[in-house]
């Protein structure tokens, strides 16, 4: 039988791939046109008449006219929006909210509009298509696929309608893909993580999947519950199973573990999305990195992770960026955020075209003792330990000791192994040591006795999960930090610690 959606997705294929590597090289003549298009629809909404778009004439009075804003300082704007006022962000109202946790003002509340809505939807499929460009795999087309997302229901706060954003781009998945998609709606509007679970399980078993997309941690337990209902590798459960759709964490912590779990290795396609845009995408199955979504409504600036705590921090175009250099990602875009620092850090390996690899949150880091240890470092130093003693970890998290009484603070390591070290002792020494060749300041604090060498917490089976479950944040888009610069995850941890 004739695989008809894959025979149709080859052109396509072919079409999206060329217009991709068309945007590639123009990048920087894109990102201008972007933000002069953003500057002229801007002058027409209260946002723009209160920051004077009018007088704004290229890149530097922008900057001059619109300031560095978070969340909680947008939150009046988006205030007025659930109050029925029009044309206050971007012209008109949002057509969507897409709503998401925050970590200091609670729920967050993102504008989508009609003008942005496409960059969410377009970025998955052109990741998808340029895979199938590059690598002629497009047989999956045909088969079922799986995608472990929020609910898809809708409540409506101020008359517009809210939810998870991979609930809401739920409802603008292709109608020829509709019967490809699993699980069925009614499963996907469960809002009970395992409940939920079981029953993707259940509808799942039996039917040709060839691609699952989703955090890994989640992929993982769907894939870990599969084993134990049918006592097989996932790849005797779904042969034909091709490809994992991943973003929202660094693959690399998971990736052995899922693999293993499958039973053979399968082809992996990176995504950066979030509430507030699709950003990145792998593009490539060759070069590091992901491609910046540089034609699609954003106008991106960046801040050197260096000024990063300034006042006013000096902030640069797309046009300045340097290859290596660690930077916070800030946005202006067609949804009506407005110098939004998203909190990211990511840094570029390439800038021909402009490839970026996300290295970390701004809030997710350790520098109680003055080290400023990101998110990269620890992950590379735990991988390649990990790598070079054949041990295989499930999840882990890191934080400040403080100590309060006799001896040295240190850096608190909490690891769920999936395979243990043979010698715990060792193991800590190593991941001590590569720590210290990846950030000089830690090295400096441990060379001066100022800080003792990290302490490693042995985790129980399903600690995390077990984390998870006690805060609400099982499933969906929920991720564990991996750094904190305070305690109050590591005290909670500390009941699931191994005897």
């Amino acid at each position: 039988m004739i695989n008809v959606k894959s025979l149709l997705a080859k052109p396509f294929a072919g079409v999206i791939h060329r217009q991709i590597q068309k945007d590639r090289k123009n990048a920087l003549k894109d990102q201008q046109d972007i933000l002069n298009q953003l500057i002229k629809v801007g002058k027409t909404t209260i946002f723009g008449k209160e920051h004077h778009f009018d007088k704004i004439n290229d890149y530097h009075s922008f900057q001059l006219a619109v300031p560095l804003r978070d969340y909680e300082q947008f939150k009046p704007y988006i205030d007025q929006i659930k109050n029925g006022t029009q044309n206050v962000l971007w012209k008109g109202r949002p057509i969507y909210f897409a709503k998401t946790s925050g970590t200091t003002s609670g729920v967050k509340y993102i504008p989508i509009t009609k003008d942005s809505i496409d960059n969410h939807i377009n970025g998955a499929r052109n990741a998808i298509l340029a895979y199938m460009s590059v690598t002629g795999r497009t047989q999956f087309a045909g088969g079922k696929m799986i995608f472990l997302s929020g609910s898809p229901e809708l409540e409506r706060v101020g008359g517009i309608p809210t939810g998870r954003l991979s609930g809401i781009v739920n409802h603008h998945i292709p109608q020829y893909l509709r019967g490809n998609q699993l699980p069925s709606f009614e499963t996907n509007c469960m809002e009970q993580w395992e409940e939920k679970l079981d029953k993707i399980v259940a509808e799942t078993v039996g039917k040709d999947l060839t691609l699952i997309g989703g955090i890994p941690p989640w992929v993982q337990m769907y894939f870990d519950r599969i084993v134990e209902v049918t006592g097989k590798p996932v790849k005797d459960v779904f042969p034909n199973l091709q490809l994992l759709v991943q973003g929202g964490v660094n693959f690399e912590p998971y990736k052995s573990k899922l693999f293993e779990t499958i039973g053979k290795q399968i082809d992996t396609i990176e995504l950066f999305p979030a509430s507030e845009g699709f950003f990145a995408y792998q593009d490539t199955r060759s070069e590091q990195g992901l491609l910046l979504n540089t034609n699609s409504g954003i106008f991106y600036e960046f801040i050197p992770l260096a000024n990063v705590q300034e006042d006013k921090p000096k902030r640069i175009m797309l046009a300045d960026v340097v290859v290596g250099e660690q930077y916070a990602m800030v946005i202006n875009s067609n949804a009506g955020l407005w110098g939004y620092a998203l909190g990211d850090t990511v840094k570029f390996v390439s800038i021909d075209p402009y490839r970026l690899v996300v290295t970390g949150r701004i809030k997710h880091f350790i520098s109680a003792f003055g080290e400023h240890v990101i998110g990269e470092e620890v992950e590379q130093a735990l991988l390649e330990v990990a790598a070079e003693m054949k041990v295989s970890v499930i999840e882990f998290t890191v934080a400040p000791y403080i100590q309060q009484a006799q001896g040295k603070s240190y850096h608190e390591w909490f690891i769920e192994f999936e395979k243990k070290p043979s010698d715990m002792v060792l193991f800590s020494k190593k991941l001590n040591e590569v720590l210290c060749s990846k950030n000089a300041y830690y090295e400096d604090l441990i060379a001066g006795s100022i800080l003792a060498p990290l302490h490693i917490n042995q985790m129980q089976k399903n600690a995390f999960i077990n984390y998870m479950r006690s805060q609400g944040k099982l499933g969906g888009q929920n991720k564990v930090p991996r750094l904190s610069n305070d305690r109050t995850i590591a005290n909670e941890l500390t009941q699931y610690i191994a005897p």
